[in-house]
């Protein structure tokens, strides 16, 4: 891990987080906060507009960061795709071109793109190696999403070749973490379930229904953690990083390696709630993609290695959700 070359940091370096306030954002705003050195920019989406072209070259040619990480996005589980499939598109694609290209024409030199795992194949070859990108069909339960997410690469990798910018790319697996979203119905797999069980647990509900067979087997990484790779990445040296990536193969899968069945998930969730009564699940419902590991052998090669277990993990996002809980209940 010392053998891997960092870049030199600048003294009180400014930095965009977009999307700050989100799960990502705010773990990446910790991450940086813990570094020092660095002056965090931040804008809600009451101040700036990310769909905004105009907004968004007034702010950069405002504030002229040193690197932008671009963790601003529209995102939700498999029933908020369904269901708004034209505003997960159109605002991932707005957002992200006009980041990118204003960053570019504010000669900002460094950013970095956040994407996910959702861009490879829904059979792709487990696990998913960078080189799966655009070999197959994607998942259609998400296919909005996912185009939109390898349309950021693409033009990362893009101006990269045509202005020689310094623009990367990363694409973690299911994120989970405090800040995480709770809603019923368009949130992701842990939080719906954190929230299905804890409720199950004060009604005392003798069973809890969970969507699809429970036999789909997902990877998931602790947000904190994801924010540290994601600092890690951006610090290193322009040429290692170029050394191991390709000019149109330049993204770096961020994740554990590890993944298990949903149906072992429901279970530990439960545990860690303290939910007793029974899992059912209803397999009328959609399943999504068999499976979505993510090979992370590029990662682990540049000095990277996740820190935290997911059982730990469960558990710190369940004690925030309840300290969430009782702040709100006053």
């Amino acid at each position: 891990m010392n053998a891997i070359k960092l870049s030199p940091t600048t003294r009180s370096e400014r930095v965009y987080v977009a999307g700050h306030s989100g799960m990502v954002g705010s773990a990446i705003v910790r991450a940086l906060k813990q570094r020092g050195n660095v002056e965090i920019i931040t804008r809600t989406h009451a101040e700036l507009d990310l769909t905004c072209q105009a907004d968004v070259r007034s702010f950069f040619q405002a504030e002229a960061p040193a690197h932008v990480y671009l963790a601003a996005a529209k995102v939700g589980g498999i029933h908020a795709n369904n269901t708004y499939p034209a505003e997960f598109i159109y605002q991932n694609l707005m957002i992200e071109a006009n980041v990118v290209h204003e960053a570019w024409r504010a000669g900002i030199q460094r950013l970095m793109f956040l994407g996910s795992s959702c861009i490879y194949p829904r059979l792709a070859s487990q696990p998913m190696a960078e080189e799966a990108l655009l070999t197959g069909t994607l998942e259609p339960t998400n296919e909005p999403y996912a185009v939109a997410k390898i349309a950021g690469i693409k033009l990362c990798e893009s101006y990269n070749r045509q202005y020689g910018t310094d623009y990367r790319s990363v694409m973690p697996t299911n994120l989970y973490g405090p800040g995480d979203n709770y809603h019923p119905e368009n949130s992701h797999v842990i939080p719906a379930l954190i929230r299905r069980f804890h409720e199950a647990k004060l009604a005392r509900s003798s069973s809890v229904v969970i969507w699809g067979t429970g036999a789909p087997r997902r990877e998931f990484l602790y947000v904190d953690d994801m924010a540290a790779a994601c600092i890690h990445v951006m610090n290193l040296d322009q040429s290692v990083y170029n050394a191991c990536t390709q000019p149109r193969l330049s993204h770096i899968n961020l994740g554990t390696g590890e993944d298990l069945p949903i149906r072992e998930l429901a279970q530990l969730i439960g545990e860690v709630v303290g939910y007793t009564g029974k899992i059912e699940f209803d397999s009328a419902k959609p399943d999504g993609a068999p499976r979505k590991l993510l090979n992370v052998s590029r990662l682990q090669g540049l000095g990277w290695r996740a820190q935290v277990g997911l059982q730990h993990g469960l558990t710190m996002v369940y004690q925030d959700y309840v300290s969430t809980l009782q702040r709100a209940n006053g």
